[in-house]
């Protein structure tokens, strides 16, 4: 099960809400050949961390692809660009944001490294499971429209029980349903 992370919380000229921008990279992500099975509700959700930047909108979509994980990732980067996101700085506020959360029980690099990343404050490299997601909501939430019965390949727990086993960090609620 592959499973890719939506959000976004800043517009453009071309597309006017964060929903639209959403709706537009899955477009592009099958264009670019992906074969998009299942798309969660899009949620609106609070700033994690908090900030006064403007709320975001999440969604997950689940995927089937031949592309390999790295190579998945480059496409996501690619997307990100042509909808116009400039990275310039961590957490700042985003016209896109995609992520790969998970790549069926893919662990890279490894679970040994996995796990001292996840105590990183600065990731670099490729990692797979995202090394966050269990401890966001605003991902498990969505997730779990697209993906409730995936299971984390460390902590041997699926979507379902990792959401019921977070305390929140933030506001999540249903934007429109897909």
């Amino acid at each position: 099960m592959i499973v890719i992370g939506l959000g976004s919380n800043l517009t453009t000229e071309k597309y006017l809400t964060s929903k639209e921008i959403l709706e537009a990279a899955i477009s592009l992500l099958r264009e670019k050949g992906l074969d998009v099975r299942k798309v969660s509700n899009f949620y609106e959700t609070e700033p994690v961390p908090k900030s006064d930047q403007p709320w975001f909108v999440n969604a997950a979509i689940r995927v089937e692809t031949s592309f390999a994980a790295d190579n998945l990732l480059n496409i996501l980067h690619d997307v990100e660009n042509e909808l116009g996101r400039v990275r310039k700085e961590r957490w700042e506020a985003r016209i896109i944001d995609l992520d790969l959360l998970c790549y069926n029980d893919l662990i890279v690099p490894n679970e040994k490294i996995w796990l001292k990343k996840v105590k990183e404050e600065v990731l670099k490299g490729v990692i797979i499971p995202h090394i966050r997601l269990h401890e966001r909501d605003f991902v498990l939430i969505p997730m779990s429209d697209v993906a409730a019965d995936w299971q984390h390949p460390i902590f041997k727990k699926n979507t379902q029980k990792l959401l019921d086993d977070l305390v929140s960090v933030g506001i999540v609620r249903l934007l429109s349903e897909k």
